[in-house]
């Protein structure tokens, strides 16, 4: 199988570079800067690539690549830092701008050359995003220019006899209008892809190593009825049958009727399902607490201890098994991303636990590729188009501590959006919505009387992969209804927003 690897150097953007490679059916993973070379070897990949990130090449402190990599024979493409990175470890010079009109960051006309293979069938000049404060003074001996700006003369550098590439700018954002057709030159002209990799090449290299990880053991899944968790059992199950036994955990803090509507979904499918009832559990565990992080520790703690007792009741368990997919792992600071969000079961799980290892087989893939892949396992597509629903649950909903008074009334706002979007007909254009309660009281008339309660904000966006999203404009009218219902049908609320925040900055979630 070819693969491209991804050299993380901590750059905002970096996994939706790995979502451009995979679109164009060709593997790849990211790997922190300092993957040791033998990793790297033994990796094989066809193509490196060098990410963004935050640093200045000249920072003493700041990641560099091993040196031996240019001399491995493998295409290079730099990116921003890594463009600079690329530029400086070879010989040339990286320098700070000197005025403030030398640095660029977003939208940015470039010329560029089209007689380069990164930029064949480009024409002369476009636009891209771009976003530095650092620019290459001097190239490394063998290398030329092959785009520029007005203020950034080395936008675009190419050694075409190494197969060493940099751009200046972000080829993997939408705002840069030929990025998908770089990095298209990059995989098929430079690093000379096949691009045939498929899903059913992942079912099948999953299946195989599921099996031959576990072998005679037996699994134990949390299985939420979320797509992830919903296709992890799929896939689990075909690997390695009777072996595997889902535990789906009522927690308290699901949305209206889902816990019952989980069971029987689940109900007419060849699976060992157990429903434990925990949502006492969970909310003394959360009492008191407001505090966004502790919250995803303490729910993640729970579930942990919960499908302990639980393997203990069904005999020696030796994998836990979860629906963990790529955002997470990037989100909970996989490499050198930052940490966004811990998730309950990446960032949030406890140090010590009663399984010999943890099974995550979706964690290189992205929402999409996980859909697809539960389509060709089988699943109905009710269930694998369905919306994402964070592990945590309508804890990272509500801003400040979790009470049962607070779960009720978040479970009827929302059950009213989604209800009031069903009608309009707007699901499938919105990639995820939801209701959220925030913390805020505040004063308002009802019954000519005066109140002081709630405010629900509501929530819908849409993505390609969940990495980046925008709001979704919805109609005034839809608005009008649901904040309309949602005040006279939810006791204890007096106000709706709705929440026009892209992400990023803002992330979909609240918490």
């Amino acid at each position: 199988m070819q693969k491209i690897l991804i050299l993380d150097f901590g750059g905002q953007y970096n996994r939706l570079i790995a979502r451009r490679v995979r679109e164009n059916r060709v593997y790849c993973e990211v790997h922190p800067w300092s993957m040791p070379l033998e990793e790297i070897r033994r990796f094989d990949p066809v193509g490196i690539i060098f990410t963004g990130g935050p640093r200045s090449v000249y920072d003493p402190t700041a990641p560099h690549a091993d040196a031996r990599l240019f001399a491995l024979g493998v295409p290079i493409l730099g990116i921003c830092y890594g463009c600079q990175l690329l530029a400086q470890a070879l010989g040339g010079s990286v320098s700070p701008a000197q005025t403030d009109t030398a640095r660029e960051y977003g939208k940015t006309n470039v010329r560029f050359d089209p007689s380069c293979t990164l930029f064949s069938g480009l024409p002369g000049e476009s636009v891209v995003w771009m976003s530095h404060g650092d620019y290459i003074a001097g190239l490394p001996e063998g290398f030329s220019r092959c785009a520029e700006s007005a203020a950034c003369p080395c936008a675009g550098i190419c050694d075409e006899a190494r197969g060493f590439y940099g751009v200046q700018f972000h080829p993997e954002v939408n705002h840069t209008e030929y990025g998908r057709d770089i990095l298209k030159n990059f995989l098929f002209l430079i690093c000379r892809a096949a691009g045939d990799w498929t899903m059913e090449d992942f079912r099948r290299r999953a299946v195989g190593e599921i099996r031959r990880k576990v072998g005679s053991g037996r699994v134990l899944l949390a299985l939420s009825g979320g797509v992830d968790s919903s296709v992890a059992a799929a896939l689990l199950s075909e690997a390695v049958g009777d072996q595997l036994t889902c535990v789906f955990v009522d927690h308290g803090l699901l949305r209206l009727n889902e816990a019952d509507e989980v069971m029987l979904a689940f109900s007419g499918r060849r699976l060992r399902l157990v429903r434990v009832d925990a949502q006492a559990r969970f909310l003394r565990a959360l009492s008191g607490v407001s505090e966004p992080e502790r919250k995803r520790k303490i729910i993640g703690e729970e579930f942990i201890r919960v499908f302990e007792e639980e393997s203990r009741k069904i005999g020696a368990v030796d994998f836990l098994a979860q629906g963990t997919i790529y955002p997470d792992v990037i989100e909970s600071g996989s490499g050198s991303a930052a940490v966004i969000k811990s998730h309950h079961n990446v960032g949030g799980l406890p140090d010590v636990i009663a399984f010999r290892e943890i099974l995550e087989p979706l964690r290189l893939l992205f929402k999409d590729e996980v859909r697809e892949l539960g389509l060709r396992l089988g699943l109905p597509e009710s269930l694998v188009m369905r919306q994402p629903f964070p592990g945590p649950g309508l804890a990272i909903r509500i801003i400040g501590e979790v009470t049962l008074e607070k779960l009720d009334i978040l479970r009827s706002a929302d059950a009213i959006f989604r209800e009031e979007l069903q009608r309009f007909g707007l699901t499938e254009s919105c990639s995820q919505y939801f209701a959220a309660l925030t913390n805020m009281h505040s004063v308002g008339v009802m019954g000519d009387a005066r109140s002081y309660d709630c405010a629900v904000a509501l929530r819908a966006v849409t993505t390609e992969d969940f990495m980046t999203a925008d709001w979704a404009r919805l109609p005034y009218d839809l608005l009008d209804r649901v904040s309309n219902r949602i005040v006279n049908e939810v006791p204890g609320v007096n106000r709706v927003f709705y929440d026009v925040t892209a992400k990023p900055p803002a992330t979909v979630e609240y918490e």
